[in-house]
């Protein structure tokens, strides 16, 4: 399974190509875009292990919200306060995100340690299965830089694409 660099490098090696077909997702309708894309991640997950890659609990912190720090500092028995002077920062964009990449919370073995309670966009990741993926378009485009299950999803899709 590729992951880090070499993910990185597949994605820029096939950027002109995947530019080109994300322009021709744009101009299709939305219920469309979805169809394929759920058809695609369904396809793709029967079949991938996260476990297997945790790149993303690697290579980018986890958005965070009140929510989540609610659950999550529950779950470790902490106040709200000590769980964000601990593990939490706000990012350049003023999101509260994880302190630390790798995730503080990633295993050895790539599980989470709070997976049962573990953040709404980690549960979501890649978000490769909601409604109205044409409004995310942009945030799948960078997905396939850090999750190789989004590569595979959007081969599908350019298969699906070229049988119809």
């Amino acid at each position: 399974m590729l992951t880090g660099k070499l993910l990185k490098n597949l994605a820029l090696s096939r950027k002109n190509g995947d530019v080109r077909f994300f322009k021709q997702l744009e101009k299709m309708s939305p219920h469309d875009v979805d169809a394929l894309f759920e058809y695609a991640h369904e396809t793709v997950f029967a079949e991938t292990d996260c476990l297997q890659c945790a790149n993303c609990c690697k290579t980018t912190p986890a958005l965070l919200t009140a929510r989540d720090i609610k659950r999550i500092a529950a779950h470790l028995h902490m106040s709200e306060s000590v769980f964000m002077q601990q593990y939490v920062v706000k990012d350049e964009d003023g999101d509260l995100v994880t302190k630390t990449t790798p995730c503080v919370f990633l295993q050895p073995d790539n599980a989470c340690k709070i997976y049962d309670v573990r953040p709404q966009a980690c549960r979501e990741y890649p978000h490769t299965d909601r409604k109205k993926q044409k409004q995310i378009l942009n945030i799948t485009f960078k997905n396939r830089e850090i999750c190789p299950a989004v590569i595979d999803i959007i081969d599908v899709l350019k298969e699906s694409i070229e049988d119809n």
